[in-house]
């Protein structure tokens, strides 16, 4: 590979991992904001928020790679048209195959690392998403206990908070239990917080007091404390079972279906889902090779680029549209199958018949120029 196309490889992975990364980041924050009322209503950390919304970012890279890929050649192309560089290597005998070949690279790389990401990562992280929401759900503290509200976990246990501040933090916690028959206990404290060990849940009481009252008697015993554990794990729902969907599942999970999935519906879609992810990784190069059709042969300052890129653009947009109605066809028949892999095929032979072609029927109908004595 010479200089110069080492030139064009960094220029291009450079443009496309700035444009990801700021792409990525606008989606992730727009997204995450329909995330914050895991702290705002159901009392997680901030950590945990941030862990969610965290797992979830590679599926908003894996959805802007091809576009960033697409727009960071369109970038590159356009840039050395208006540099005149394009123009002095079609004079030096440079062939576009030739200076298409440091594209070649950088798609195929970022091709590579799409299909890494549909097949194992997104699925991996996905599923962690779906353990965390899952366990969130089935936080019975989380989901009952309102601000100002009595409300009965079971029957004879009684709890009210004050407020939940930041950090998942309860304020002015007090717990009635009245499950023993022999004596009533009242729980108040300053402050407490749920605490999840391997031994159970607890929440962990701080600066408080206990009044015990036996029953049949009058008086009743006082006990102040700094810390007190109150055991919640009779009050937790551990058994549940967690359903992944299409888009959670691994790649053998999807190619082998699990046995109790039986409605034509699920596995359509799990058809669609599978057809997808395999499909995903040819559409950076696909993307790549319209940009180049476009906006890859040498022009001169006076012409205008505008009309190349917005048809590339409108190709594009084309070839995104048709993908999702085809894949959306496939969750009904699976007649749309074979069309959804020979679209970004056929656009890449279109798109090289552009680049090369005229060329070639040109050098094939040129008439041999006679020798002079």
């Amino acid at each position: 590979m010479s200089a110069f196309e080492r030139y064009l490889v960094r220029l291009t992975a450079s443009a496309f991992i700035g444009a990801v990364v700021a792409v990525t980041a606008v989606v992730w924050v727009s997204q995450s904001l329909r995330e914050f009322d895991l702290i705002t209503t159901r009392g997680q950390s901030f950590w945990t928020f941030f862990a969610v919304t965290a797992l979830a970012a590679p599926y908003f890279a894996l959805l802007v790679a091809p576009v960033a890929l697409f727009g960071a050649v369109v970038y590159v192309l356009n840039r050395l048209n208006a540099d005149s560089e394009l123009p002095v290597l079609s004079a030096a005998g440079v062939t576009p195959l030739r200076l298409m070949r440091p594209f070649w690279v950088v798609s195929i790389i970022v091709a590579l690392a799409v299909g890494i990401l549909s097949t194992s990562a997104i699925p991996a992280s996905l599923r962690k998403v779906r353990d965390i929401i899952t366990a969130i759900h089935a936080d019975v503290i989380v989901n009952v206990l309102r601000e100002g509200e009595f409300t009965q976990l079971d029957r004879g246990v009684t709890i009210h908070i004050r407020r939940r501040d930041a950090g998942a933090a309860l304020i002015g916690v007090m717990i009635a239990d009245n499950r023993d028959r022999k004596q009533d206990i009242v729980y108040t404290a300053e402050r407490g917080q749920v605490v999840k060990t391997d031994q159970g849940t607890y929440l962990v009481m701080e600066n408080g007091t206990a009044m015990r009252k036996a029953t049949g008697e009058e008086n009743a015993s006082l006990v102040t404390f700094d810390r007190y554990a109150f055991d919640l794990s009779p009050f937790q729902d551990d058994d549940v079972v967690i359903s992944y969907k299409p888009r959670e599942q691994y790649i053998s999970g999807l190619w082998k279906p699990p046995s109790d999935v039986k409605s034509e519906a699920a596995l359509g879609r799990i058809r669609s889902e599978l057809h997808d992810r395999l499909t995903t990784p040819l559409y950076p190069v696909a993307f790549m090779c319209i940009a180049f059709a476009a906006l890859g042969r040498p022009q001169s300052n006076r012409q205008s680029r505008f009309a190349g890129i917005l048809a590339a653009v409108l190709a594009v947009v084309a070839v995104r549209v048709a993908s999702l109605w085809l894949t959306n066809q496939i969750a009904v028949s699976a007649w749309a199958v074979p069309a959804l892999y020979i679209l970004p095929l056929a656009v890449c032979a279109i798109s090289l018949w552009m680049v090369l072609g005229p060329g070639l029927m040109a050098s094939r109908t040129r008439s041999p120029q006679p020798r002079t004595a």
